[in-house]
């Protein structure tokens, strides 16, 4: 009788073509190989994976960084001399860079959780680098550009730290599965010890870093202090033109707690609201008065700056992506604005009893009232009838001098110092930028009597987070998004925290054991039932009754391959425990 081994029945993998096939073009079963990967696919391996990490990075940082969008796009305005949003091609390509480089992320992991060798295509190693590369001139340009602006992150993770925690943590669990996997396939004992050290330690650095997380939001509800005033910073820009008279009433419309504006001096001594040094971006000076588009907007006069139109541009840039919901009414109302006058704001903001937070841009040298703007702004404020304790002086200029004509000013300053010195100066308030003041600073102020402001303010979160941390007051440009807010966005005690970190923790202990016990539970029943007869194929084959087919051909090969050289005949036996299908020949007679 000759007995025939079982042959190998090769099934149709069309998920591993095409898994092989997206990754490195290996669409045949002959291309693909299980041999370890080489030094050169492994470094690019882990060049995908740190193109991963920065590229994770920077689209966490756009993505925080929506708060000043406006600001982003100002700044860019200043260097280049034209309007434009820059903020949407970044964001765009790194949208779809992100999006490709997590794809061929999974990709590998699948590659690895299937034993398959990595060989990364060449158009995708292209791919990568151009994406790394790109990455890392952004992330250069923003720090020289726009570098206070990583403050951002720091800030943003005391609002999402919490949550992305539990994200990072639940990550790291579902990759439980396929490092039990290579555990239990390894063949080096101190490849399966490095592994684990590797991964035990990532873990227990996830179960212990709540211990680092820091956010004014988790504490007690009862210690939660009332909400800050919001200032509108340049009336409600994102319901109508910036520094408009319109702008302005949409703000108060919305209850805001004051009105904030940037004055300049007009040639005939007239203060009028502008933020930028020209008129070209916020008005038709370009078709009105071509020659003179470039020149300082204090260098016109009063009658020049009332014949441009300052609303169209509005429509046409459209700088907030607001201007589709408003209605026909209200398109009409904003495209009919000129340029506001500084008394025209102050009456609005007397009129409705609030505050006017002011700063004051000084005329260049050329201008004929460059030594006597000061007190044309203090002659507009007085003739405004607007008192005294509601207008916030921010002009570092001659402060003395103004403290002697209006002493009932808000001297505010924009410019963070030790408490003393502001006491010795005169200073009642401040208006910093929101990442210029920590949790300490707000207390340490508020306890000395220094009202501060932050700046500017428009994202939910940021608004919470500041909430959260005692902040009296802020300046924004969303007025009509945060004054809907009537408590912080999320808010726990140190209790509950406490509870939903360790009951995350356990969870997480409790999957990550139960996979590692259940990929590797033949292996532990061996070694406790001392099958010694088993050869290593025996012990992985009978292991294989969950694993991918692709594994179970390869311990069928090695196990017929085992037996024909030892004599054995268990094959069929162990096929058989296990319920897999076997083909023999049998009663073969010579």
């Amino acid at each position: 009788m000759v007995k025939h081994q079982p042959l190998q029945v090769y099934e149709r993998q069309l998920c591993l073509s095409c898994l092989t096939g997206i990754y490195g073009c290996r669409w045949k079963r002959y291309q693909r190989s299980h041999d370890d990967t080489t030094k050169w696919e492994f470094l690019w391996s882990l060049i995908l994976f740190g193109t991963f990490s920065l590229l994770l990075v920077w689209f966490y940082f756009w993505w925080e960084a929506h708060n000043d969008y406006s600001e982003f796009n100002w700044f860019l305005y200043n260097r280049s001399g034209e309007w434009s949003d820059g903020t949407v091609p970044i964001l765009a390509t790194t949208a779809a860079g992100f999006t490709y480089i997590a794809f061929l992320m999974i990709l590998a992991l699948c590659h690895v959780a299937v034993g398959q060798q990595l060989n990364l295509h060449w158009l995708h190693k292209i791919g990568v680098t151009a994406a790394l590369l790109t990455t890392i001139i952004g992330v250069i340009s923003v720090t020289q550009m726009w570098g206070e602006e990583w403050d951002i992150v720091m800030i943003s993770l005391q609002a999402t730290g919490p949550f992305l925690h539990i994200g990072a943590l639940a990550a790291v669990t579902a990759l439980s599965w396929l490092v039990a996997g290579q555990v239990a396939r390894a063949e080096k004992t101190r490849f399966q010890v490095l592994l684990m050290v590797l991964y035990l330690g990532v873990l227990l650095a996830l179960y212990l870093a709540p211990l680092s997380i820091t956010s004014p939001c988790i504490m007690d509800q009862r210690s939660l202090k009332p909400p800050p005033s919001i200032i509108g910073h340049q009336g409600a820009p994102m319901l109508a033109p910036e520094n408009t008279a319109l702008s302005f009433q949409r703000a108060l419309r919305l209850n805001a707690s004051g009105l904030e504006g940037y004055v300049s001096i007009s040639l005939d001594g007239v203060p009028f609201l502008m933020r930028d040094r020209t008129l070209r971006r916020t008005t038709d000076v370009e078709q009105v008065f071509p020659n003179r588009q470039f020149d300082d907007a204090s260098l016109f006069n009063w009658t020049d700056l009332q014949s441009l139109n300052a609303g169209q541009w509005f429509i046409k840039d459209d700088p907030f992506w607001t201007v589709g919901s408003m209605s026909q009414r209200e398109l009409r109302q904003a495209e009919s604005q000129r340029v506001c006058s500084l008394q025209h704001m102050l009456r609005l903001a007397a009129s409705h009893n609030r505050t006017a937070l002011l700063r004051l841009h000084r005329p260049p040298p050329q201008h004929p009232r460059y030594w006597g703007w000061l007190n044309d702004t203090l002659e507009t404020i007085h003739l405004s009838g607007i008192p005294q304790h509601m207008v916030m002086w921010t002009e570092e200029w001659r402060r003395g001098f103004v403290e002697a004509v209006a002493p009932g000013f808000q001297q505010t300053s924009l410019e963070k110092r030790p408490v003393e010195e502001l006491h010795q100066r005169g200073i009642s308030r401040l208006l910093l930028r929101y990442n210029q003041a920590n949790e300490r600073d707000i207390r340490e102020f508020g306890s000395h009597n220094i009202s501060l402001t932050l700046y500017t303010v428009n994202e939910p979160w940021l608004y919470s987070l500041l909430w959260c941390s005692g902040v009296p007051s802020i300046s924004s440009e969303a007025p009509h998004i945060l004054l809907k807010l009537h408590a912080p966005i999320w808010l726990m005690s140190p209790d509950e925290y406490c509870l939903i970190w360790i009951a995350t923790d356990l969870i997480s202990f409790a999957i990550v054991l139960g996979v590692f016990v259940f990929q590797n539970f033949h292996l532990i029943r061996w070694r406790m039932s001392g099958m010694s007869s088993y050869n290593p194929e025996q012990i992985m084959l009978s292991a294989a009754v969950r694993r991918s087919s692709r594994d179970v051909n390869i311990m069928k090969e090695k196990l017929i391959f085992s037996e024909v050289s030892n004599g054995v005949g268990g094959a069929d036996e162990l096929y058989m425990e296990n319920g897999f299908d076997c083909y023999t020949n049998q009663g073969i007679a010579h």
